[in-house]
């Protein structure tokens, strides 16, 4: 029997209800595409309730490929409904997708782990947003639980510190401030248990925003990412490192900025990256020499691997 035939029918799970909703869209047209051209029996399914997922069963699905980003698809949220059904699904588990979800305690688990993450500071109110300030400025202050840098803001004072506090609540009432570290953004995309070819990033905004991500024809994506073969190698090492602490599998991917001294900083792990046009995942993989329909063929065969 044939990976495609073994696979039976697949749900792909998009849209949600989070703020990343456009994007998971688009993503998960894009997966579903490419899995009929491979010759999956694969069917979008909108997740937008509970009944959307509980009905899965009822529907004879064998397996599900996860495109569902932010809060209830990116979260353990999804991941447990279906080990609950008996349904495989891409990606990782319950408890790497609620850490890796969780930016606060993904840094906390580096910093156990010895893995080189910016300071930070959580805030909870204006004694913390003092104690933030005392890490210096410029700082990154995010929503703990969010994902297309939606809610983020560059900080150099402390009343732009207190606003964009107050704007980061908008999307999560727990919110990171981090040190700003300056150098070169890169990402690494992680595929079982290879780091894919680093990609560099370069846009003319203060940082990879939303905009820069998916809107934007000004950011450049250098592949090869510029550094020397040793230091890549270093740094795939490191977000290797860095994917397994969360408890990460399956696919996903690590960011980092690399300073002028050649230090990595770990700043976040994506266990559901965007899978658009503009998605960086299926970059690195055609680097790799693996195209779209392959790499979301792959993907999904992982759910065979883990039985």
């Amino acid at each position: 029997m044939s990976i495609v035939e073994q696979c039976g029918k697949v749900a792909v799970l998009y849209g949600g209800t989070s703020a990343e909703r456009e994007v998971s869209l688009k993503s998960g047209r894009a997966v579903l595409e490419g899995l009929r051209r491979r010759g999956v029996d694969a069917h979008a399914v909108d997740v937008t309730v509970p009944e959307d997922i509980v009905t899965l069963l009822a529907q004879g699905y064998d397996r599900a490929f996860i495109e569902l980003h932010g809060r209830g698809g990116e979260d353990g949220q999804i991941q447990g409904a279906l080990q609950i059904l008996g349904i495989p699904h891409t990606g990782s588990d319950v408890m790497g997708s609620a850490i890796a979800m969780d930016k606060y305690r993904t840094k906390l688990l580096w910093r156990g782990a010895s893995l080189p993450t910016p300071d930070f500071q959580l805030l909870r109110d204006a004694a913390d947003l003092r104690r933030a300030a005392k890490l210096g400025y410029p700082l990154m202050i995010k929503p703990a639980n969010e994902g297309s840098s939606i809610g983020m803001s560059r900080v150099t004072s402390l009343a732009e510190l207190e606003q964009a506090w107050l704007e980061a609540q908008r999307y999560d009432p727990v919110v990171l401030a981090e040190k700003w570290i300056t150098g070169g953004e890169y990402t690494v995309a992680i595929l079982g248990d290879e780091a894919l070819p680093m990609i560099r990033l370069e846009t003319p905004r203060e940082f990879y925003d939303y905009e820069a991500k998916y809107q934007s024809e000004s950011t450049g994506y250098h592949i090869p990412c510029g550094l020397d073969a040793s230091k890549e190698s270093l740094a795939q090492r490191i977000a290797l490192q860095a994917f397994e602490a969360v408890g990460a599998s399956g696919w996903g991917r690590v960011d980092m900025i690399i300073d002028g001294a050649g230090q990595v900083w770990l700043i976040e792990v994506n266990t559901v990256p965007g899978m658009t046009d503009h998605s960086l995942v299926p970059m690195a993989a055609k680097a790799r020499g693996i195209d779209f329909d392959e790499l979301v063929l792959r993907i999904l065969q992982q759910t065979l691997e883990r039985g």
